[in-house]
């Protein structure tokens, strides 16, 4: 069974064709990031006209490295939300149209879904059950994962997104859009000890996260310092060192919480290597073991939506001949297969 992958969530293209026996065939990504980098962050409009302008000729350039044709799929897999509206319904309409135009299914698929199974494109697969972190620019959450669809939100977010509030940060760094992993290449240059930032919200029980507050201390730091080179790498370092403790501190509560000692980190900013090793050292103190999709895999792609709209199709989900971009789409809400 094979299947195309279309994501157009936020501000990346991507597109992918998996096949069941012998996995990804082949997979294209386009970011927008020239587009939005004048404006300092994403434009709505102007990422839904660019996924106008990729989408086919990305789809022709995978079939073209696959040497396949559609009559070789088994369905057609786009992301249906959440995200951003317009951006959503470009991939929604394009995704619908070709598999009504190639009598194929149609399979809607949830964004975090598919970031939540992107390890599974890895040779190293997490078995069920685990807990999974997912972290990126627009969601910042623990889930308990009993099995796809069996979804149970732990905490999340209740203000910014862990890499909403790096590209914040970043920007009063003065460091260009994307800033995280500017961010984070700057922080490799940072004197440790020099700034001590709160960790938020990791005095008290639960397992919900607040980033909000975490920038403006950055804020009001770098209002109060001297700026030069070396200050403005020792905040970048600090500011990441509070963000990573306060995910792993976490991550362990609801390991602990759970019962569980596997552990499965995905989004955007799994890609940060301080993260990745933090992450390691908690879950080998509690006797298990974290996963992550190679960096490539950690953004947004079209090899997730293929993966997870594979397993969705496999389970008889297709849509009918309409079409819904769903922006808010809470995860807990999918059917369990």
């Amino acid at each position: 069974m094979r299947i195309l992958g279309i994501e157009t969530s936020c501000d990346e293209t991507g597109i992918a064709i998996y096949d069941e026996e012998k996995g990804i065939l082949s997979h294209r990504l386009y970011s927008q990031i020239a587009v939005h980098a004048d404006y300092g962050g994403v434009v709505p409009e102007l990422a839904s006209r660019d996924h106008v302008r990729k989408t086919i000729p990305l789809i022709k350039e995978v079939f073209a490295e696959s040497g396949l044709t559609p009559k070789d799929l088994d369905g057609v897999a786009y992301t249906a939300g959440p995200g951003l509206i317009g951006a959503l319904l470009v991939g929604c309409s394009i995704g619908r149209s070709l598999a009504y135009g190639w009598n194929l299914p149609a399979v809607p698929v949830h964004h975090m879904e598919g970031h939540l199974l992107a390890p599974m494109l890895e040779d190293d697969v997490p078995e069920f059950p685990f807990v999974a972190l997912l972290v990126s620019g627009g969601h910042t959450m623990l889930v308990r994962v009993d099995g796809i669809g069996h979804y149970q939100l732990l905490g999340e977010s209740v203000d910014d997104a862990a890499g909403e509030a790096f590209d914040k940060t970043a920007k009063l760094l003065g460091l260009d859009y994307p800033g995280g992993p500017a961010l984070a290449k700057m922080a490799e240059l940072g004197t440790k000890g020099r700034f001590k930032f709160p960790r938020p919200m990791t005095d008290r029980p639960g397992l919900d996260f607040s980033f909000s507050g975490l920038k403006t201390f950055a804020a009001n730091t770098i209002r109060k310092e001297e700026m030069c080179e070396q200050t403005h790498a020792d905040v970048a370092y600090a500011f990441q060192e509070a963000v990573v403790d306060t995910l792993a501190i976490k991550c362990r509560r609801a390991l602990e919480q759970c019962g569980l000692k596997r552990l499965v980190i995905a989004g955007g900013v799994s890609a940060n290597t301080s993260l990745r090793a933090k992450l390691a050292q908690i879950t080998a103190k509690l006797g298990g073991k974290v996963y992550y999709p190679r960096p490539e895999f950690c953004t947004d792609n079209g090899a997730m939506i293929a993966y997870a709209g594979m397993q969705r199709l496999k389970s008889g989900v297709s849509a009918d001949m309409t079409f819904k971009a769903t922006p808010r789409w809470p995860l807990d809400t999918l059917d369990a297969i």
